[in-house]
């Protein structure tokens, strides 16, 4: 419980938070309406501050890692924490960067600290990163599909934790898909950054049950034992309809987006659009040479998180979607728009498997089967990993809520 003390220091910082993507975090907001009733892990200040007091820490955040409308760091620096390295995710500190884009080290003008770039020449923090550090603490707001960075950002992050003897707290939240299981499962041969685990497109999972699951299954592949806690949420139920706060990164701006996302996502690995460097990406896919197929049409321009956008310039014909009733990856849009280009032979790109998580899938496609069929052939899979993803759920249904 906190002091009225603290909550006072904490409301005098009310308004110091980031700016960065706050359009866009009002957009997330209204689209669905506010989330009730769930305390993320970042806001049980009295959980973790005693771990975290007298050492020095390093945060592992973003733009949406806040305290209602806070910023994380902020927050800890109100309160007499020290904070002495930031680590930053794929579209950085602020969340401005293009997906796929190298960030740069560099330094928070607000606090004139240190960031250091987990997306740009290295992956994993390095030991002379981590030289004055004492505790690591992460607070990442992930999506819940497979090739969704942070994931990764987290397992490297656990890894040189584990190497450097170093305490991890993972600070839980909510993500929009905790009770799907859906999609091909990741194999070994696809593996890279956009994916490192044996798991599914969508894996029913919040990032606190997630990083229980990669430490305790070794998925960091190291001789030493990673010191980690999880801060869960309270009152969060699997069914729970969350409704992100913030923006999680630049082009999924609403959680018609966020939703629309697993559907979508394979399509960065074709020659087709999915919006980027419009106002609406992720719910709006196209191409120029399916002129006749579809009759809506969109042009992808620079942008802020989208500076050189795929077919930037060129009228795109295509389809304007809704975000459809329950949760799912709904594989018949690629399988229709495969049909309907004209030029199936440069429809795939070499980063296609890397997403689907196997190679298998184009082949599939190409052949003519149907969607049932190509879902049924991921049914063992999905069996077998929801036994393993048994062992590390920590919320239940609607009907025992953990307090």
């Amino acid at each position: 419980m906190l002091t009225k003390s603290l909550w006072m220091l904490m409301g005098l910082f009310f308004f110091s938070s980031l700016s960065a993507c706050e359009g866009q975090t009002n957009e997330v907001a209204k689209s669905v309406g506010a989330s009730k009733g769930v305390i993320t892990g970042a806001e049980q200040l009295s959980d973790y501050l005693p771990m975290i007091k007298g050492k020095r820490i390093a945060l592992v955040a973003n733009h949406a890692s806040r305290i209602n409308r806070t910023h994380l760091l902020d927050t800890l620096l109100s309160l007499g924490m020290e904070v002495t390295v930031i680590f930053s995710p794929e579209h950085g500190f602020r969340g401005e960067e293009d997906a796929g884009a190298k960030v740069k080290d560099g330094l928070d003008p607000k606090s004139g600290l240190p960031v250091y770039s987990l997306y740009g020449d290295h992956k994993k923090p390095s030991n002379d990163d981590l030289a004055n550090v004492d505790v690591i603490l992460f607070d990442l707001q992930d999506v819940g599909v497979r090739f969704y960075t942070y994931l990764s950002t987290l397992h490297y992050v656990m890894q040189a934790a584990a190497e450097q003897s170093l305490p991890i707290i993972v600070l839980d939240r909510p993500n929009p898909f905790m009770d799907v299981v859906d999609g091909p499962l990741m194999q070994e041969e696809s593996m890279s950054f956009v994916g490192l685990h044996p798991v599914p497109l969508i894996y029913g999972m919040s990032i606190g049950e997630y990083a229980s699951m990669i430490a305790e299954e070794n998925w960091i592949q190291t001789e030493y034992q990673v010191d980690y806690t999880v801060v869960h949420c309270r009152n969060l139920a699997r069914e729970t309809e969350y409704t992100l706060p913030f923006a999680p990164s630049p082009n999924l701006p609403n959680m018609r987006s966020i939703m629309l996302y697993p559907s979508l996502a394979l399509f960065e690995g074709t020659v087709i659009s999915v919006g980027r460097g419009t106002d609406l990406p992720f719910q709006q896919i196209g191409h120029p040479k399916l002129e006749g197929a579809y009759t809506h049409t969109f042009t992808p321009k620079a942008t802020k998180g989208a500076s050189n956008p795929k077919l930037k310039g060129e009228v795109c014909y295509g389809v304007l979607l809704d975000q459809k009733e329950g949760k799912s990856f709904d594989l018949q849009y690629l399988l229709d728009f495969y049909s309907n280009y004209p030029e199936k032979e440069n429809f795939f790109n070499n980063y296609f498997h890397l997403l689907a998580g196997n190679k298998a899938l184009i082949d599939q496609i190409k052949s003519g089967k149907s969607a049932a069929k190509i879902k049924a052939s991921w049914e063992e899979d999905l069996k077998n990993f929801k036994k393993l993803r048994k062992k590390y759920l920590y919320y239940n249904s609607m009907s025992d809520v953990r307090n």
